[in-house]
């Protein structure tokens, strides 16, 4: 296990999302600092039982950082897809989580799982949750995440999208002590001032983007239930140690990922 964890990490940084690739490479690019490194089906192995231990890293890195103490938190769910192919769905092992979905965003639908993400206002990722797309619709898997994840020191306002609209949720959120902030959708009135933040909305969409280019979340290459959730854990570590660790150097955009990606 100690020699699995560190080499977990670098892996979506290092351009070599998918297992194969990167256990060819890391030899030559990290052999030196390990005195032995697992093949491909004791790295997976590994790889699945250390999914609490990468859970419980994303979230200390989160809490580490200052604006984690901010009273504001950004809120969205994303399709993670998990195959196309009639054959492929009938044979995967991810029928617990993975089903057939709408990707609202794209006017499109997959075959995969949801992921729902409440983040800081830098991007550091400090709840999140994989859910099937039938089972739990969009503002089922929000109120289920604020309900067994804290999400921030206290109650928050929440910036989020007309996709979480509804009495329901708006008052399920207000008993947690959380207040959503959306757009007004079109058979609502109109508000006499403009106070949505639609720029600080674009922000989650480009902490989505990095999850899922960057750091190769599109290619997880998961096979299982619990490889699927190892991997979206260790993007999430791989992201929020970023950001931490720019907070240390003072670095200029917190999110950045161009010294660490090569």
């Amino acid at each position: 296990m100690a020699s699995t964890y560190p080499p977990t990490s670098p892996l979506p940084l290092s351009g070599l999302s998918c297992p194969p690739p990167w256990i060819r490479a890391a030899p030559t690019r990290i052999g030196h600092l390990f005195p032995r490194l697992p093949g491909q089906s004791e790295y997976n192995r590994h790889l699945r039982d250390l999914a609490p231990a990468l859970l419980t890293a994303a979230m200390w890195l989160a809490r580490a950082v200052p604006t984690w103490w901010e009273n504001l938190r950004l809120m969205d769910g994303t399709p993670v897809r998990c195959g196309a192919p009639k054959v492929t769905v009938d044979r995967s092992m991810l029928g617990e989580i993975a089903g057939y979905g709408r990707d609202v965003s794209h006017h499109a639908f997959y075959w995969g799982a949801k992921l729902m993400l409440i983040t800081t206002t830098d991007g550091a990722v400090c709840a999140f949750s994989l859910a099937h797309p039938k089972e739990l619709d969009e503002r089922q898997q929000a109120l289920h995440l604020l309900h067994v994840q804290d999400c921030a020191p206290g109650p928050a306002p929440i910036v989020c999208d007309k996709g979480f609209a509804g009495v329901g949720i708006e008052n399920a959120a207000a008993d947690l002590g959380h207040v959503l902030i959306r757009p007004v959708r079109q058979d609502e009135p109109a508000p006499g001032v403009e106070v949505f933040p639609s720029w600080l909305r674009q922000r989650i969409e480009a902490v989505i983007w990095t999850l899922k280019n960057q750091l190769g979340l599109e290619r997880h290459a998961a096979r299982t239930t619990e490889g699927l959730w190892a991997r979206v854990c260790q993007r999430i570590v791989a992201l929020n140690a970023v950001i931490w660790h720019n907070w240390l150097i003072g670095a200029p955009v917190k999110r950045s990922l161009i010294a660490y990606d090569h």
